[in-house]
């Protein structure tokens, strides 16, 4: 192979040229023959199934909830699981539970509404003045801590025995957990997407609603989950104390009359019927609200 060779311009040396090599393709091996994916055994797939899992739970705890009531042997003291499940099964076929259920949702649903619009208020409020910060800050510290419970007295002297004494603990109920998870998540919004929306003219409830709501989204879904389960324990707990509002009793009621009337089965039928609400609640409405939000936009795992 003759070597070709090159003058420096400046130094007058002869440099080597290093060869042209030709170009050549090699063809690929032919793949082994084998599965590129295999099938993963029918438990493991199964496994990997989230409502399996808890069904599974749901049912070990049933199996040792049977197991207990048969070894203490005393249907008033703790009933069976099947004896609590046909009580439920009978008074659903009879329209006993559902009535009292849509009774109790009822008041809820408005309770639990307006404590949203007041959180949503308020930390709009605190996010655009500094009184507004100081009010939620003072309000919160004083109210967080106080249970809802303990305000029923006051409710029924101001509301009367009616729905708005119990609409009114449940605003105090859902108020300022969520306003706290709301200012906390407001807050952590990076500074870039605030600068990004004042760039854009954005100013007040538009501000509120087109950047810092979305960026904010997931510590908002999370104190809707905390306001839901406190608003859920707090009617149960208040329909207990206070009993029947305009004639009309809820869930809780239902269970304090059985409990007078040692129906101990039906005691624990209304519990498994709160228990079923707070799991369709927390695995339907609020999985669906994280996946067509947060889950889709990458906002958490």
């Amino acid at each position: 192979m003759t070597e070709v060779l090159s003058t420096g311009a400046k130094t007058g040396t002869r440099r080597p040229v290093p060869p042209i090599r030709p170009e050549y393709e090699l063809p690929l091996e032919p793949l082994a023959e084998s599965k590129s994916e295999e099938a993963l055994p029918l438990y493991e797939r199964l496994w990997q199934r989230t409502w399996l899992r808890k069904s599974l739970i749901l049912i070990c705890l049933a199996l040792l909830w049977e197991i207990a009531a048969r070894l203490q042997g005393n249907e008033l003291l703790l009933p069976s699981f099947t004896a609590s499940i046909k009580a439920l099964v009978e008074d659903i076929s009879s329209g006993i539970i559902p009535s009292r259920a849509m009774n109790s949702l009822n008041v809820l649903i408005k309770g639990y509404v307006a404590g949203v619009v007041l959180a949503f208020v308020l930390t709009s409020l605190a996010v655009s003045t500094r009184i507004g910060r100081d009010l939620l800050s003072t309000l919160t510290s004083m109210l967080n801590p106080l249970p809802p419970i303990a305000l029923l007295p006051l409710a029924l002297l101001w509301f009367g025995l009616g729905q708005g004494s119990l609409v009114f603990v449940l605003i105090h109920s859902v108020l300022w957990p969520l306003a706290l998870n709301m200012y906390t998540g407001f807050t952590s919004v990076p500074e870039t997407l605030r600068m990004a929306g004042r760039n854009y003219g954005l100013r007040g409830l538009r501000y509120v609603l087109l950047i810092l709501v979305p960026a904010a989204l997931p510590s908002i879904i999370a104190g809707l989950k905390i306001g839901w389960a406190f608003a859920w324990r707090t009617l149960i707990a208040a329909e207990l104390v206070f009993g029947a509002s305009s004639g009309k009793g809820g869930l809780g009621w239902y269970i304090f009359q059985n409990r007078n009337e040692l129906y101990t089965d039906r005691v624990f039928a209304g519990l498994i019927m709160v228990i079923l609400f707070g799991l369709l609640v927390e695995n339907v409405l609020f999985r669906q609200l994280e996946q067509r939000t947060v889950a889709k936009w990458g906002m958490t795992r």
